[in-house]
């Protein structure tokens, strides 16, 4: 595995636990809020908004909760001044980091951002330093239920979608953002489920890592995740399935 699979897989491994909710929730209502706020309140309209309602309600998130992000972001109700904004670094053994955040207050957060580059064997650069090296994708997970690789791969061609990759358990569609709502609509329509949706940094090349390089990168990127204004984080980074194993 490699990539964003990878990366994917990592994340799980290091799910935060209970009470880390409230981060979380705070993280999934200032997506919804700035879904709402550039593509307007109707998820049926808007792919972003509805992706990020899915995700929301996956982790928990009460549906008050997210109506009320909502609202903020359609000026239903009064918010505080957020922007997207994205980091770009080098974290250690040359692995390139981007991070995508949400900030009402950029000196805050890039504070924090560049503390943990520096404490972990990294460096903050410039924007567009390592932005090169990542497409941005649509990511579909589904749960296998039976389907063969064939199958799959039809239902997604027709419908648009760039490539599939089989994991144990598992399919992941890649395509390309425009046609993330109709490669899900095909898939529903064909009765899979999927288990994970999203707009991700997927890597064009990675760069190998051993055990202890593989658990120094993580300290960096648990460290930069330690930030409230942090989103998500992407890096080109492969590890073998025994080291995922040890990381476990």
């Amino acid at each position: 595995m490699s990539g964003h699979s990878k990366w994917a897989t990592i994340k799980r491994h290091k799910a935060k636990i209970d009470d880390a909710k409230g981060k979380v929730f705070s993280r999934h209502a200032r997506e919804i809020m700035l879904a709402a706020k550039t593509g307007g309140g109707d998820p049926s309209t808007n792919t972003r908004l509805r992706l990020c309602m899915d995700k929301a309600r996956g982790d928990g998130m009460p549906g008050e909760n997210i109506e009320r992000a909502i609202r903020k972001g359609t000026g239903d109700l009064a918010a505080d001044a957020t922007e997207e904004v994205v980091y770009e670094g080098y974290g250690p053994h040359g692995v390139a980091i981007m991070i995508d955040a949400v900030t009402d207050n950029r000196n805050r957060t890039v504070g924090e951002i560049r503390s943990a580059f520096n404490k972990y064997g990294g460096s903050l650069g410039e924007s567009g330093c390592v932005g090169y090296q990542f497409q941005t994708k649509g990511l579909i997970t589904l749960d296998m239920a039976g389907r063969s690789e064939d199958e799959v791969l039809e239902i997604i061609l027709d419908a648009g979608a760039d490539d599939l990759i089989t994991h144990d358990t598992s399919y992941e569609v890649t395509c390309g953002v425009e046609e993330l709502n109709t490669v899900t609509t095909a898939l529903t329509a064909a009765g899979m489920t999927a288990t994970d949706i999203e707009v991700a940094r997927v890597p064009q090349h990675t760069i190998k890592l051993d055990e202890a390089q593989a658990r120094q990168l993580l300290r960096l990127i648990d460290a930069i995740e330690e930030s409230d204004d942090v989103q998500k984080v992407a890096a080109n980074f492969d590890i073998d399935e025994e080291v995922m194993a040890a990381l476990g």
